[in-house]
């Protein structure tokens, strides 16, 4: 079974606990109540090294500091109701207009204000034939952060003895409401080693991207990825051709497959020989290379969080998707359940 221990109490005095699942090849993955945060996730390197990969904290006070809630880069937490943005924070549905928090410049990011990376969500640890698990759940109210309809949300994470993190998101609501869940999760296959993700080699079988406006709505543009440096279809360094990209990569990628689990990306890091395969079931994939990190956050170790030091694969549907039709929509409706499954898993290249 999965163990569990006291991550320390939330600024309102509640206790946040830490889950940590083990599978057969000694993999863990340490997962808070808090968020449905992943705080580590420790995986061997080509020499048999075990190191952790994920950007985090000791303590669920790490986020919540005054220096974290500035940035709010979201480590490793499930994101919802909507991950990414929605413009102007409105979007209309059934012939009703909804206003939400805009808590990025114009436009709404991520849930909100207090979204469900703020949550303490009920945890239960079990095992199955699967591997060790964890079922985080949470009611959110009708109203909540502007989105209509009571959302019971559950998402299980399962830890497979391939070294796979199995995702799987279910949610159903009593009014018809708009839903894009993820996980923020920030990736650095040699964390401790390397302060930076920019040698990372990522592949993206995606051969168009959403193009984005100055305040990174989509423009309802699919853009072909060919000659330029969002293309991913053959393995790049991120490094390589991020100059040419103004901020950085923080883009969907359009998914060339899009019906049943599918591949969302493929990294491999040279120095440490660990790779990540990204599968999904989702039609998009955000890619970002933790541009607005500026080393103000100092995480496990000491290590500190500069420009670049992970970055994230956020499988999703389209930024802003409400307010484009065009887009796979996101509604779902009552009598509906949605339900989605992404799984991170790991391995080296000797």
């Amino acid at each position: 079974m999965p163990t569990s221990a006291s991550f320390g109490k939330t600024t309102d005095g509640t206790e946040a606990r830490l889950f940590t699942l083990t599978n057969a090849h000694g993999m863990t993955v340490t997962i808070s109540s808090y968020g449905g945060t992943i705080t580590r996730i420790q995986v061997p390197d080509k020499n048999g090294k075990t190191g952790d990969v994920v950007l985090g904290f000791d303590e669920v006070g790490g986020y919540q500091s005054p220096a974290f809630v500035k940035s709010n880069p979201y480590f490793g937490a499930l994101i919802g109701r909507y991950g990414n943005r929605i413009k102007g924070g409105k979007f209309t549905l059934g012939g009703k207009t909804y206003s939400l928090a805009t808590n990025n410049g114009p436009n709404s990011l991520h849930g909100g204000k207090s979204g469900f990376n703020q949550k303490i969500w009920t945890a239960t640890p079990a095992r199955s034939t699967d591997g060790q698990s964890l079922t985080l759940k949470y009611l959110s109210k009708d109203g909540e952060e502007g989105y209509p309809g009571a959302l019971d949300v559950t998402v299980v994470y399962t830890l497979t003895d391939d070294n796979g993190l199995r995702l799987d998101y279910t949610a159903t609501t009593d009014k018809a409401t708009v839903l894009n869940l993820t996980n923020h999760a920030y990736f650095n296959l040699s964390l401790g080693q390397s302060k930076d993700v920019l040698a990372h080699e990522v592949t993206l079988p995606a051969d168009r991207y959403t193009v984005v406006d100055a305040t990174l709505i989509p423009t309802g543009e699919l853009r072909p990825v060919k000659g330029t440096p969002f293309d991913f279809t053959a393995p790049h360094a991120i490094g390589e051709r991020i100059a040419q990209v103004p901020g950085g990569y923080d883009h969907n990628w359009v998914l060339n497959k899009t019906t049943g689990q599918h591949s969302a990306a493929t990294v491999y890091d040279p120095a440490s020989g660990r790779t990540l395969e990204v599968s999904t079931d989702q039609p998009g994939v955000q890619f970002y290379t933790g541009n607005f990190l500026d080393g103000t956050l100092t995480g496990h170790n000491g290590t500190v969080y500069g420009k670049h030091a992970g970055f994230c694969l956020e499988t999703q549907h389209f930024p802003d998707s409400p307010n484009q039709p065009k887009f796979p929509t996101t509604e779902l409706k009552p009598g509906e359940t949605y339900h989605t499954t992404t799984t991170y898993t790991f391995g080296v290249r000797k």
